[in-house]
């Protein structure tokens, strides 16, 4: 049973932000709590919550190890969940190892064909399993400081990994996600992308214009500056430790919302929060109980600074932030302890 399991839900906690900054609750870096960590390389592929160990001939390992990192970032990308994105990476690297390599031409089209068109194929099912999810869905959270997904250098590079842009590739089916990830994303031809997904070049170009519309329709461009969101995300936190919630409101937009991911695992409202007022009496009432040990943190994941709470030292809650005009246009907190262990895996890796 999880640390957050056992105290009840998210909706008994014990969470007073108040309270808790006044017993020895701190706001720092990630770097304090043990910070983030690349996974290790070796001969152990991970596998989410199975990891096996595999055999391979050394230059076949070193070979499939230099591209890992990209594969882990394509197939996160794909699916929106780590932990699928680690077993999808040790998939295709089963398949690499039970094939005559000597006949491939170039290793990196190979190993992102295989792991694009198998992370197709799970989508299918995924979306079946979605479809039954208890309340509403989110992506799992991954920190980026340490480049876990890849360079993120410039706000459409931040963007194309946040939590928000992940949630509405959703909307897609499994060959538009994939020929918007691999344009988008990773910046190849459409000739490469029709080759990959057997299509024609006219229909990677067609598709990949109908699913950036569906994606980017009404939804604005963030650029906000790394200093500014924390002082607006550290203004926020403020004023729900002491149960402002007229302070709250003012530094939400008036259509905001709040969408919680527990997954039937954690009791997390099953609906998403609408309007400032709304949004304000939620947060506050949200942190109003005190939890010993319970420790905050403003961290980068999925590329934008965001809220991680660690009971024990076990993450139990992320809440990412979307901000515009100096005001907060969404939350996503995540509760789902299955949504939640991949960061844990990171502290753990990064702690020995």
């Amino acid at each position: 049973m999880s640390t957050l399991a056992a105290l009840g839900g998210f909706g008994s906690w014990g969470f007073d932000l108040g309270r808790a900054f006044g017993r020895g609750w701190t706001i720092g870096s990630p770097a304090q709590l043990r910070g983030a960590a690349a996974i290790p390389t070796g001969t152990v592929i991970f596998g989410g919550s199975a990891r096996k160990k595999v055999a391979v001939e050394p230059d076949g390992l070193r070979e499939f190890q230099a591209h890992r990192p990209r594969l882990f970032a394509l197939a996160y990308r794909m699916l929106g969940s780590a932990t699928e994105a680690e077993d999808a990476v040790q998939e295709t690297y089963l398949r690499w190892d039970g094939t005559d390599r000597a006949t491939i031409r170039s290793a990196e089209a190979w190993l992102s064909t295989a792991i694009v068109n198998l992370c197709r194929t799970w989508l299918v099912s995924a979306r079946a399993r979605r479809e039954t999810y208890v309340g509403p869905w989110l992506p799992e959270p991954v920190p980026t400081a340490r480049g876990e997904l890849g360079p993120l250098e410039s706000v459409e590079e931040r963007e194309l990994v946040s939590l928000a842009l992940l949630t509405a590739l959703e909307r897609l089916n499994p060959i538009e996600r994939a020929v918007f990830v691999l344009r988008e994303a990773f910046g190849y031809a459409h000739r490469e992308i029709a080759d990959m997904l057997a299509v024609s070049e006219a229909n990677s170009q067609q598709i990949f214009r109908r699913a950036s519309v569906r994606v980017r329709e009404g939804r604005p461009r963030f650029d906000v500056l790394p200093d500014q969101a924390r002082e607006l995300i550290e203004r926020f936190l403020k004023a729900a430790r002491i149960g402002d919630v007229q302070g709250l409101e003012r530094l939400l937009a008036a259509d905001a919302t709040s969408t919680a991911d527990g997954g039937g695992l954690v009791n997390a409202a099953r609906r998403p929060v609408v309007g400032a007022a709304a949004v304000a009496r939620y947060l506050a009432g949200l942190f109003r109980w005190a939890v010993p040990g319970m420790v905050i943190t403003l961290e980068e994941i999925n590329g934008a600074l965001a809220v991680v709470v660690r009971l024990a030292g076990e993450p139990v809650l992320v809440v990412a932030v979307d901000i515009l005009d100096e005001v907060v246009t969404a939350l996503r907190l995540i509760v789902n302890p299955e949504k939640l262990s991949y960061i844990g895996r990171v502290d753990g890796v990064a702690a020995q």
